[in-house]
């Protein structure tokens, strides 16, 4: 939760809540991205062009820029060596670490690529990151952003054609779902031109082709590991910009065999591994960070403890948690007057169907909160609002069958709510990645014992290491650990 979010907008009722709640449990971290207002580094007299805007929302989505002169190099090297054997050796391209643990990757027209400290981590050798780098390049060779623009134009005239012109409600819902169909289908075909197009570059910088559907295999099982446990399988989206990552394996397999067979081209792996000995893992804690059901916040000099069960995730608007299919929780920052009461702040109408007569001041650890109920069709919602400093930090608790016992368990959670103090603060450091060699008595599970993780550590050392569910480990092999 970023520091700089002390603002929020009026939430219009229980059903936008809900759905703000639970907003980023349920959808792919890979694939999703967050617009944040362009930081205001610039006048507004000297409004920077809409690729630098975009660039400035990037950093502002993506925790800003990652330094590491190692890697920079690594990855420097990698792309000249896809440029030099790429359609299009002319273009010029840059390429940007975010400090995010996302696994994402995406490029401007103007050829700046952005590729997450979190994909990095993810890849196991060079032909990987090379594959994902390539990918990238081959948006900008195909110019899909300047195509997609163009049919986004089309579709938002169509659109308007329905609505102004169409008098058959039936006949418009038609109309409407078949250019959002056209769209979609294109942005699916843009994906699998661009793994065309990068699985023949890397191929012919001499790098294993096979790199792309070992890495996308690997952010399919990442995906599957972020989902784990949170009781609720994502439903597949038809009308997804990205194609299925088994549609994509396929894809980018039958691309490698017009190259050559398995076992040609560089993979470079022990050199890889080299460069990410040392890297940043998971979250900045800069920004906050979840530590199992704690979630501390070093800035902002807080820490909280979620309710038996739930599984947090930080994101930049809001802390998000949720247990099962039936509780969920968000955390974010309101800017409140000081004026203004904390109970009446809850019946201020940000919300709907608060229950007025539910409204209470309380204080949480010396700190002056209040607290309320809120009832919609399916949900129930336990509300707290505490100060802390300037701003309010706001905690919205949802259950579908509401009880005694689970509205106790949220009240104890907020009463965790409290100051990191000075020592807790100064020891707070990000997980990093370690690459060990395996020994002559390791196995699978004795290096996943040394995981710092605090979760499904045994399935998170398989994903990170590319190894699947019944492969082992060679003594002498080189693996990735996330240590503290």
């Amino acid at each position: 939760m970023a520091a700089e979010l002390t603002t929020a907008r009026r939430r219009s009722g229980i059903a936008l809540a809900l759905v703000l709640l639970l907003a980023g449990c349920t959808s792919s971290p890979d694939y999703t991205q967050i617009s944040l207002p362009v930081p205001q580094a610039a006048a507004q007299s000297q409004v920077p062009p809409a690729e630098e805007r975009e660039h400035l929302r990037i950093l502002a989505s993506y925790g800003g820029v990652y330094e590491n002169a190692r890697l920079q190099a690594e990855i420097a090297k990698t792309v000249d060596r896809l440029v030099a054997a790429s359609e299009r050796p002319d273009l010029k391209y840059k390429v940007t670490m975010l400090n995010s643990p996302a696994i994402n990757a995406f490029a401007l027209p103007n050829g700046h690529l952005y590729v997450t400290r979190g994909l990095i981590a993810l890849a196991n050798d060079r032909a990987e990151l090379a594959s994902v780098l390539a990918h990238e390049m081959g948006h900008v060779i195909a110019r899909h952003a300047q195509i997609r623009e163009e049919q986004a134009k089309q579709a938002a005239l169509i659109s308007h054609v329905v609505s102004d012109v169409l008098s058959d409600p039936q006949m418009g819902a038609l109309a409407l779902a078949k250019s959002k169909l056209t769209l979609a289908a294109f942005s699916r075909a843009q994906e699998f031109e661009a793994d065309g197009i990068g699985v023949g570059i890397s191929a012919r910088a001499g790098f294993d082709p096979y790199g792309a559907s070992r890495f996308l295999a690997d952010m399919q099982h990442n995906a599957e590991l972020k989902t784990a446990g949170n009781g609720e399988a994502r439903a597949p989206d038809f009308l997804t910009t990205h194609p299925a990552t088994p549609e994509r394996i396929k894809n980018v397999l039958a691309n490698a065999r017009q190259f050559s067979s398995p076992g040609a081209g560089e993979r470079d792996r022990n050199e890889y591994l080299a460069t990410l000995d040392g890297l940043a893992y998971g979250e900045d804690p800069s920004e906050g960070f979840v530590r199992g059901r704690r979630f501390l916040h070093p800035k902002l000099g807080f820490t909280f403890l979620a309710p038996p069960g739930f599984t947090l995730d930080n994101t930049a608007q809001a802390v998000l948690g949720l247990k099962g299919g039936d509780e969920a929780l968000r955390l974010d920052v309101v800017s409140v007057p000081a004026e203004q009461s904390l109970p009446d702040y809850l019946k201020s109408g940000w919300m709907e169907n608060v229950d007025t007569t539910s409204v209470e001041p309380i204080t949480v650890n010396g700190f002056p909160a209040a607290t309320a109920t809120a009832k919609g069709d399916q949900w129930s919602f336990r509300l707290f609002a505490v100060r802390f400093g300037s701003d309010v930090y706001r905690f919205i608790f949802a259950a579908k069958s509401m009880n005694a016992q689970i509205d106790r368990s949220f009240r104890e959670s907020i009463e965790t709510f409290r100051r990191m103090s000075l020592q807790e603060s100064a020891s707070v450091h990000p997980l990093r990645l370690k690459i060990v060699t395996v020994g002559a008595h390791d196995t699978v599970e004795t290096l996943a014992r040394r995981m710092a993780t605090a979760d499904h550590s045994l399935e998170r050392f398989r994903v990170i290491n590319g190894l699947g569910p019944h492969d082992t480990v060679k003594p002498g092999t080189k693996m990735k650990i996330v240590v503290d």
